[in-house]
């Protein structure tokens, strides 16, 4: 039964002596989310073989992309952004399922968005600008999540995405430029960045940040 679901989650299951209680491993956190609810149905129901173990982990998987667009849906409502490309209101939605140094990166992300229509506003921007400033700025990690380019540095490939999903070139310069990969070349890229490092460094944001704080 371990074997099927590892099999069937991509991820493996470690039962040490810890009572009640396995250890499931894998680099994919979309994979360990499936393979954590697929097993605590399994747990409730009490029927567990291999052809069971198949049928909910398929059940779970097609669930959790549901919730997963739900979730990419829900911010950009939230946000009041509009126009996105389905594909990347899903990547958005993928990243409430991924951390960065502790901190949940949607909410990362959703953070880093305010600050940089904030930021933009008290700049006197155009109406115009601070939105895309949001808009950069929600989208900045999407590389973090990203199926493809792997090969390239989160930032790129996070740019290449927007790219491919017809994001205006403010939007594409200021992910692109948020680690100054490439050459800032728009009014909101700096904006995005400083807003990026905010959310990144405020106390309580990240574990490591916390601790040296209390020190």
């Amino acid at each position: 039964n371990i074997r099927a679901l590892e099999a069937a989650t991509g991820v493996e299951l470690i039962a040490d002596d810890t009572p009640e209680a396995v250890i499931i491993s894998g680099y994919d956190p979309l994979r360990r989310e499936i393979a954590r609810l697929s097993l605590k149905r399994l747990v409730a129901d009490g029927r567990i073989h291999p052809a069971r173990i198949e049928e909910i982990v398929n059940k779970t998987r097609k669930q959790l992309e549901q919730e997963i667009v739900e979730i990419g849906e829900r911010t950009i409502i939230e946000l009041k952004l509009h126009g996105l490309h389905p594909k990347i209101v899903r990547l958005v939605g993928k990243m409430r399922f991924r951390s960065s140094y502790g901190q949940n990166l949607l909410q990362h992300s959703k953070e880093t968005a305010r600050i940089a229509s904030t930021l933009a506003a008290e700049l006197g921007m155009s109406k115009k600008d601070i939105k895309a400033a949001k808009r950069a700025g929600l989208l900045h990690d999407i590389g973090k999540v990203a199926e493809e380019y792997e090969e390239l540095s989160h930032a790129i490939a996070g740019m290449e995405i927007a790219k491919k999903y017809h994001e205006k070139e403010p939007i594409l310069n200021a992910i692109g430029a948020h680690h100054e990969e490439i050459e800032m070349t728009h009014i909101i890229s700096p904006i995005v960045m400083a807003a990026d490092a905010i959310s990144g460094s405020r106390p309580g944001a990240r574990r490591e940040v916390l601790e040296s704080y209390l020190q």
